[in-house]
Order: structure tokens, then sequence, then C-alpha cells
């Protein structure tokens, strides 16, 4: 199944693939072949990139889900004084090309605010990429603690798709948006969270518990 967001880009490419496949087709009679390979692994791969996964979920209260795809990258204390004013737990999660790039939400709760913040398109696995590539950050106050989400742009990302907005209530495994092309998801935690997972673990959104909440 392809997902919405993807829906008009695979039929542009499709159409794309069977334009240049066609013309090559016609006009050249050895080139044609390696030529429509190559124009076949292109549609498979955005049509793979756009993928919507089929995954069990049940929702828990006192567990922050894994908001991505992806590889842990960083888990550390720090400073975060643009919406939480405080010290916070940040997990780090970068997804690579062939990771499923749909965003859950972490917990269910009411969205405080919602707030697209432009920069730069350093790589994503980057440690200043937190604080100075293009992003959207959601800070959502939970039952048990409230937390900030941040989508993150990387060097190949250049379109990040946020559905939240301000005092929308959102539920815990349900979208929070897309981003396209090699991204990174940032979570920032209580400081009391307990951290369920591992610098380099690979994690899957919806199933891999990134924290328990005290």
């Amino acid at each position: 199944m392809i997902h919405k967001e993807g829906k008009k880009i695979v039929s542009y490419v499709l159409a794309f693939c069977i334009i240049v496949g066609g013309t090559a087709f016609r006009y050249s009679e050895i080139a044609w072949i390696p030529i429509w390979i190559l124009l076949i692994v292109l549609f498979f791969f955005v049509a793979y990139f756009f993928r919507v996964p089929k995954r069990s979920f049940s929702a828990d209260p006192n567990k922050v889900i894994a908001p991505a795809d992806g590889k842990v990258v960083a888990i550390e204390t720090v400073t975060e004084n643009d919406f939480l004013g405080r010290d916070a737990r940040l997990v780090s999660i970068f997804m690579s090309p062939l990771n499923v790039h749909i965003n859950w939400n972490p917990i269910s709760g009411q969205v405080i605010e919602a707030r697209y913040q432009p920069g730069k398109y350093l790589v994503a696995w980057h440690p200043k990429s937190s604080t100075e590539n293009e992003r959207m950050s959601s800070l959502i106050r939970g039952e048990k603690a409230t937390l900030l989400v941040v989508q993150i742009a990387g060097a190949m990302a250049r379109r990040i798709i946020n559905y939240h907005k301000k005092d929308l209530q959102v539920k815990q495994g349900k979208e929070l948006g897309f981003i396209r092309f090699g991204s990174r998801v940032d979570l920032y935690l209580p400081l009391d969270a307990e951290v369920q997972v591992k610098i380099g673990e690979k994690v899957q959104g919806l199933t891999t518990c990134i924290a328990k909440l005290n």
C-alpha cells in the first residue's frame, strides 16, 4: 500500500518511466534494455519508500513508543530551552532512505505547540542537526508527561510533513507526519523516564518501546 503523501509522486515517477522507457525502446536498439532496468529500479525504490507497513499496536500510557523506524544515534541529557525550558533526556533516531518514513505519535495527549523552524540541511546523523537543521517541533502534554517530538530534515530530506496544530488532541500510535528521503526524529523525554533502548539499536515505529514513564 502506498502512503497518501506519496501517491502523486509515485504516479509522476511511473509516467516518467513509461515516457523515457518508450522513447528508448523506439529510438535505441541496444540501450533500451539497461535503460528499462534502471527505470524499473527507480520506480520500485520510490514505491517502496512510500510503503505503509502492517503492524499491530496496543496503546499504553506508561510507555513512549518509537515515533519512527531507524537507528538510535544519540542518547544524552541536554538542556532544551525553546519549548521545555529545562533539562531533558534526548533520544535521536536516524532514518535512512530505506526505512519507513511515516512518523507516529509516541504518546496520547494535547498538542501544546507545533512550530516550523527553518534551518540548514546537514547530514541527519550530525550532532548539530538537532539544533541547526530545518525542523518541525511538536510539544505534547500527555497523562504521564510532556514530551517534545522534533522532525528534522537531513541532507536528502527537503520536505517535512506534520499533521499537528495547537490544541489538537492526538492518540498514541496515530500518524504524526511524514519526512521525505532520509532524516531524523528527536524525542525529548523527562529525566526520570526509563530509556529502554541503546545507541546503535534499530527501532521500529509503533512496536519498539523507547522509554517507560514514571
